[in-house]
């Protein structure tokens, strides 16, 4: 039901793995025509406890700018995604460039939880003889408070608390796509990086843009008032100040007005942007050097929700946490003899047809292997997740015994119960879901047709109806509990409905989904 992702025509993405490359002017370039940019770091996956910091392999820097410096539409805006490739890129070269981005004024930043990311890039630039590396970004906002900004307005004003999601969770409910972290957990540190690494990545910092986007256009539509109240404006501006404030109902009228243009303000001798360092360095910027023009929306966001990130010495040395691990005799730990002892399927599954089963393969995975589930309803094949949110191992057991599944887990612990429900307890040895998917597929001999990819809701197990819905039925069906977006009203496409949770589907190019569905292809061939 998926197609592979369509590249937006207007973002594009550069690998920069030297100084004296086209691209790393390029990227010079559009850091001096943006004012704001997204952030995001990547790295080889660490063990717990470790040591050391992990050496930072890849800073993606998201850069929206005009591609005509005179022009003022905004759809001239281009989006462009650098992937600077910290490996090959000799670090004391480009510290400079990144230290005075991050804390120039002219430039908000975008991030997700990025004081980690900076933490572990201050760790990684110093280790090359980069001074201190790096100790703040600022101004800087988090896509997290922009996410509860906007929780809050949906709500009508009724105080909601502060949730804390995962940025996957945040572009599906701001922008209606599925981010893929299918990729999170690769090996970043391998040279060269696969095409779907550097997807993965830009799409990374490319969604932070989008979401502030969205941020930003609620920002202006509740100024539009303001524009309303132009005609007012001009007769304010032929009066002094002392006039201004002592007319009734003026200043109330003239607070309300934070979003009128810059120049009505200054002309009515009343800027009420607060002149912070960053937003006085950012308009005498925008005066003398010419190369960008900073929002005066962004302006407004950077005085009232911008924050700065602070590393402590504290916050850049790792916190080791000493596990005391019993050994047996042998001098295996119990959970390696575990896995010693039960580490391949025995065989049969309970669905076998010796053991009076119907030949249906049924899964249950466990909280470690949640996102398994997704994926395997996606190549039709029916798993379950544990019916509470932290289940005890007897729940999982009883779930398991009772529906006639067998329960997937990467818990080592879990295979000392393999006696109470034998043959029904796996340990999944791959840690990127799609190799999960393989390994299920290969080692219970799952037989997948073409007929049984994407027909299941990855949502809650049910089965689709056979029947596709037009845009116009799949309006009327998701009135009171899902909204569509007004971007695929005039694409002609074909929409599926669960069964059980009435939740639509539309084949759309959702980002990451497109590498599954082309791996079950290949399974196809391969049966």
């Amino acid at each position: 039901m998926t197609k592979p992702v369509e590249k937006n025509p207007k973002q594009t993405i550069h690998l920069v793995s030297s100084t004296n490359s086209p691209e790393f002017t390029l990227f010079s370039w559009a850091l001096a025509h943006s004012s704001v940019i997204g952030l995001d770091a990547e790295w080889k996956p660490i063990r717990t406890h470790q040591s050391t910091f992990p050496t930072v392999s890849l800073l993606q820097i998201a850069c929206r700018v005009t591609a005509d410096s005179e022009s003022s539409d905004r759809h001239s805006y281009e989006l462009l995604v650098f992937l600077l490739d910290l490996l090959a890129i000799p670090l004391p070269s480009i510290y400079d460039r990144l230290r005075d981005v991050f804390v120039s004024p002219e430039i908000l930043k975008l991030g997700f939880r990025f004081k980690q990311d900076l933490a572990y890039l201050s760790s990684t630039f110093s280790s090359q003889g980069c001074n201190a590396g790096f100790d703040r970004v600022e101004p800087f906002l988090d896509i997290t408070f922009v996410y509860n900004y906007l929780q809050h307005q949906q709500s009508s004003g009724r105080k909601v608390p502060k949730q804390s999601k995962s940025l996957a969770t945040i572009c599906q409910q701001v922008l209606g796509i599925s981010l893929s972290k299918e990729l999170q957990c690769s090996d970043w540190s391998q040279r060269p990086l696969s095409e779907e690494q550097k997807i993965y990545a830009a799409a990374d910092a490319e969604c932070l843009l989008q979401i502030f986007d969205v941020f930003k256009a609620r920002l202006e539509k509740e100024g539009e008032s303001v524009q309303k109240g132009t005609k007012n404006r001009s007769s304010v501006s032929s009066l002094g100040l002392k006039q201004i404030l002592e007319a009734p109902n003026r200043c109330k009228a003239i607070l309300r007005n934070t979003f009128c243009d810059a120049s009505e303000l200054v002309r009515t001798g009343m800027v009420f942007l607060e002149r912070t360092p960053a937003t006085e360095a950012a308009i005498q910027g925008n005066s003398s050097k010419g190369t960008k023009q900073m929002n005066v929306i962004v302006l407004h966001i950077i005085r009232k929700y911008s924050d700065k990130i602070l590393l402590e010495d504290s916050d850049k040395e790792p916190k080791i946490k000493k596990k005391k691990v019993k050994k047996s005799p042998s001098g295996m730990t119990h959970k390696e003899r575990l896995l010693a002892e039960v580490d391949d399927w025995q065989g049969p599954p309970p669905w076998d047809s010796s053991l009076g089963g119907d030949g249906c393969p049924k899964f249950l995975c466990d909280v470690m292997v949640e996102g398994l589930a997704k994926h395997l309803r996606c190549v039709g094949v029916d798993a379950a997740i544990p019916h509470s949110k932290k289940p005890e191992t007897r729940d999982l057991i009883e779930q398991a015994h009772k529906e006639k599944r067998v329960l997937l887990t990467r818990d080592a612990k879990l295979l000392r119960h393999n006696y109470l429900i034998k043959n029904q307890i796996y340990r999944v040895k791959a840690l990127l879901k799609n190799e999960q998917l393989l390994e299920v597929i290969e080692t219970f001999q799952l037989k997948i047709c073409e007929d049984q990819l994407m027909s299941r809701c990855t949502k809650c197990n049910g089965k689709f109806i056979q029947k596709p819905l037009t845009t116009e039925e799949a309006v009327e069906a998701a009135k009171g509990f899902q909204v569509i977006p007004n971007c695929l009203f005039n694409r002609n496409l074909e929409f599926w409905q669960c069964i059980d949770c009435n939740r639509l589907y539309w084949e759309v190019g959702i980002l990451g989904m497109d590498l599954l569905y082309f791996s079950c292809q290949s399974l196809l061939l391969c049966n």
